[in-house]
């Protein structure tokens, strides 16, 4: 099962903000349609290099990438007070601490299957679980949404953190090519961190010129 994130269209709400329904993930689809999502990332690349890009990684390069797409979305929002966090509006009705909370409930899921694709089990669909991945989201996202900013990012750096610990303990040969392994990690984090980066960037150079 994969899982992967869409772009939806935005427009302007005032203030230069604007609207833009949750990425949310899309389960059990072909790799050629996350490459799809990523065009609307990088619009320059053919869908062709898009399912091509990673080729052949080892755990390192694996890691500096997970990395470096890690710090992209942080440095988003870094420098904002508490009450510019908790900000309506940056995406559909999510603030950036909605979004910091729906990435984290993503490396949650990344911690909770990842063992069964190493076990060659199928992740249970979330169609069936949830009656689908915006209901996911949506009751994840609700779930979270009394939590203090404190707790949200100490939850983000704890499930991170695990994660990380997680992946360096892997067999190198589930990162030297294509597995269902990889794809799955790659599809809910730093092919997924980037959306939400370049969404917060955009707020912020909105909502600052608004």
């Amino acid at each position: 099962m994969l899982a992967f994130i869409e772009d939806r269209t935005s427009r302007p709400t005032g203030r230069g903000k604007t609207t833009r329904h949750a990425g949310d993930h899309r389960v059990g689809r072909p790799i050629e349609e996350a490459a799809r999502r990523d065009a609307v990332i990088a619009p320059s690349l053919s869908l062709s290099v898009l399912c091509q890009r990673e080729g052949n990684v080892d755990k390192s390069q694996l890691l500096n990438r997970m990395d470096e797409a890690w710090n992209a979305l942080k440095a988003s929002y870094a420098g904002l007070s508490d009450s510019e966090m908790m900000e309506p509006g940056v995406t559909g009705t999510w603030s950036i601490k909605d979004i910091i909370a729906h990435v984290t409930s993503w490396e949650e899921e990344s911690l909770t299957h990842l063992p069964l694709v190493l076990a060659g089990e199928e992740p249970p669909r979330y169609s069936v679980t949830y009656g689908g991945i915006d209901a996911f989201n949506a009751q994840t996202t609700e779930q979270k949404r009394n939590l203090s900013l404190s707790e949200v990012l100490r939850q983000r750096d704890d499930t991170h953190r695990r994660l990380i610990d997680f992946i360096q303990r892997v067999p190198e040969n589930q990162y030297i090519r294509e597995t269902r392994f990889r794809r799955r990690l790659r599809l809910d984090t730093y092919s997924h961190y980037p959306k939400h980066t370049e969404t917060i960037r955009k707020w912020r150079e909105q909502w600052s010129a608004g």
